[in-house]
């Protein structure tokens, strides 16, 4: 715990059998209450390496339900926990764990709800390994959500979040696709509900097995992106009326 919120770190999984034990390793339990893991039908052995390191939640999916999909799986077990300080870290070692205490100090504290591990602060995202042509496109993508949704972040598509339990009850994150497109529409909500957002630097590591996707599947991505800008802000002007952000309040 910190401070008497219980930490929960949610890892989605999808064939990180190579990679799950090294980032465990450096996940700092004396601060985390629970981890849990949800495997998106993996076709390695990423269930076993779980069971193997005494993970205490996995959840396995039987059919793949996405990226997203395995988001809302972890998140709505986190909060089924009574989790009050959510991290989502992936298990592909992209992501160093050692920022975890940074994070949930930082939302602890009551500084921001939610905090970005940013790849783009700092000089980094090259010399770790980014791809130049993704480089640009997160540039891009970036300015282009500055100027439509109205806020300022150094990028909006790291992997690496935090999260406070008040935040996630106060979107619909279950309304997102499952598709990858989920993170872009969850940062979406969190601003249009008024959500401030912290950021702080994080290393970028790119390698083999570190997982990432395709030429295609980040075009697909861009595009989605696009469409989400231009969907907040018509909603932000009365112009639209997106069920993303709508909250059932129970």
């Amino acid at each position: 715990m910190y401070k008497g919120k219980k930490v929960a770190v949610v890892m989605p999984a999808y064939n990180a059998a190579a990679t799950l034990e090294k980032t465990y390793n450096e996940i700092p339990f004396d601060l985390v209450d629970h981890l849990i893991l949800c495997d998106d039908a993996s076709k390695d052995n990423t269930v076993k390496v779980a069971a193997d390191l005494g993970i205490e939640h996995v959840i396995s999916h039987r059919t793949n339900k996405g990226y997203g999909g395995n988001q809302k799986s972890l998140y709505n077990k986190a909060l089924e926990l009574g989790a009050d300080i959510v991290i989502m870290l992936h298990p592909d070692y992209q992501y160093t764990p050692k920022l975890i205490p940074s994070m949930v100090n930082i939302i602890g504290e009551d500084l921001y709800p939610v905090v970005l591990g940013s790849r783009i602060l700092g000089k980094g995202a090259l010399k770790g390994g980014m791809p130049l042509y993704k480089y640009i496109a997160n540039r891009f993508l970036t300015l282009f959500q500055n100027i439509m949704i109205s806020y300022k972040l150094s990028e909006y598509h790291t992997g690496y979040r935090a999260f406070s339990k008040e935040v996630l009850l106060d979107i619909n994150f279950n309304s997102n696709s499952d598709d990858f497109i989920f993170d872009n529409q969850m940062l979406s909500q969190i601003i249009y509900a008024g959500h401030d957002i912290g950021e702080v630097t994080c290393p970028t590591k790119y390698f083999d097995e570190a997982s990432s996707i395709n030429l295609a599947r980040s075009i697909t991505y861009g595009l989605g992106v696009l469409r989400v800008s231009v969907v907040h802000r018509l909603n932000k002007l009365g112009l639209g009326n997106s069920k993303l952000y709508k909250v059932e309040k129970a």
